[in-house]
């Protein structure tokens, strides 16, 4: 897919109007300020520390290149010209092939004003258009308000690994969820 695409606008619930779009090379510095703010935040991100701007360009090249091959699929949100939210969908390989990995974070002022949905229903329609048969991500078993998302979205429990992750001095589940296309 071409970078910089406009797949969907819409007016979220805080009325601001929020584009979803498929990332370009433009986004550099937003989508490195993305990633550390949710770093600095302590969110529910596997990632600890944060990014230089070298290395986010190596991911951004890297990521642009397959995303123009259709290896990949990711998606940013931009309200007011900047990018607030980054979503991936990624066909894993071999004999797991017919299954796509995704993975969605959100600025934390953000949340809870319905772009998680959308960017959901694009990532799942995007899997539909690649021919994949199932979905999969990983949670934190403590992230309540992304379970709810997942949930609803149509995507159920299948697994744990306990105390898969260790933040703050304290061990925390990770949750693994899937969601079967038909």
């Amino acid at each position: 897919m071409k970078s910089g695409k406009i797949l969907h606008r819409f007016t979220a619930k805080n009325r601001r109007d929020v584009y979803l779009r498929t990332p370009k090379w433009e986004d550099l510095d937003d989508l490195m300020d993305h990633v550390n703010s949710l770093v600095e935040e302590g969110a529910n991100i596997t990632r600890n520390q944060k990014v230089t701007r070298d290395q986010e360009a190596d991911w951004l090249g890297t990521m642009l290149a397959r995303l123009e091959k259709g290896e990949k699929f990711d998606l940013v949100a931009e309200v007011d010209g900047k990018v607030i939210a980054l979503a991936e969908l990624q066909r894993k390989k071999g004999y797991s092939s017919h299954v796509g990995g995704l993975a969605i974070g959100i600025r934390k002022n953000y949340r809870d004003i319905g772009i998680g949905t959308r960017l959901m229903k694009i990532l799942i329609s995007e899997a539909k258009t690649m021919s994949l048969k199932m979905l999969t991500l990983e949670v934190y078993a403590t992230n309540k308000r992304a379970i709810h998302l997942y949930e609803k979205m149509g995507f159920k429990e299948t697994g744990r690994i306990p105390k898969g992750l260790f933040r703050n001095g304290k061990y925390i589940d990770e949750v693994i969820m899937v969601k079967e296309l038909t």
